[in-house]
Parts: structure tokens; sequence; C-alpha cells
């Protein structure tokens, strides 16, 4: 069984940062990948960043892409999100997920992680 357990958000000015964690547990090897995802209420789940476990390759969404870096401890088994220069636009809730076995990319597509976390809430405030 895998768990992935996020931490990190909370609330922020625009213009402030903030630092998200996803440690994962339990029977991971199979994954290349994690990816952040996000939700703003009442709009749908959309892909922030992605990274692969072995080689650190990144893919990012446009809207984020400059502003939040993605990175991984193997040793830990955790990904961060490092997020700088918030806007209001960036509120909603953060899941991490483990990728699929057999994608060895970064995807920015849902179908390709079959594990998510909890959810972290991340509020910037105008």
């Amino acid at each position: 069984q895998v768990q992935l357990v996020e931490s990190g958000g909370g609330l922020v000015q625009a213009g402030g940062s903030l630092r998200l964690s996803c440690a994962a547990s339990g029977r991971t090897g199979s994954s290349y990948n994690m990816g952040w995802f996000r939700q703003a209420p009442g709009k749908e789940r959309e892909f922030a960043a992605a990274i692969s476990w072995r080689s650190g390759n990144t893919l990012y969404a446009d809207s984020v892409k400059g502003r939040f870096t993605i990175s991984r401890d193997n040793a830990k088994k955790t990904v961060y999100l490092q997020m700088d220069s918030l806007k209001p636009e960036d509120t909603g809730v953060y899941y991490c997920a483990l990728g699929a076995a057999g994608y060895y990319l970064p995807t920015q597509y849902t179908e390709r992680y079959n594990y998510w976390g909890q959810g972290t809430q991340v509020t910037v405030s105008s």
C-alpha cells in the first residue's frame, strides 16, 4: 500500500512564498514520477508540476513556470514544491500524486497517476 502525505500549506500574502512537501511511503518502487496538482474552488483539478524520481527531469504548467520549483529527495522519498511570487489565483487545495508504473516521463495527465495525497490548502490573499 502507498501513502502520500502533504504538508506546508497555509495563508500567505500575494508575492510571498510557501514550500510544500509530499512524503511517500510503501511500495513506490515501480513509479517513475511524482506530480503536484491543484484545485481551486468550483474548478477542476489542474496540473502544476511533475518530476522524475530517477533523472530529475521536470515539467511545469505554463501558469507556474518561473515561479514554482519542484524537487525531490530520493533517500527520503519526498517531493517538494517551492512556490514563489504567489498570486491570489494560486489559491486552492494542492495534491501530490504518484505516477503509475510504465510512464517514464513526467506528465500532466491525471490518469497517469494512481495514488493521491489528501491535499493541503494554500490561500494567497491580495
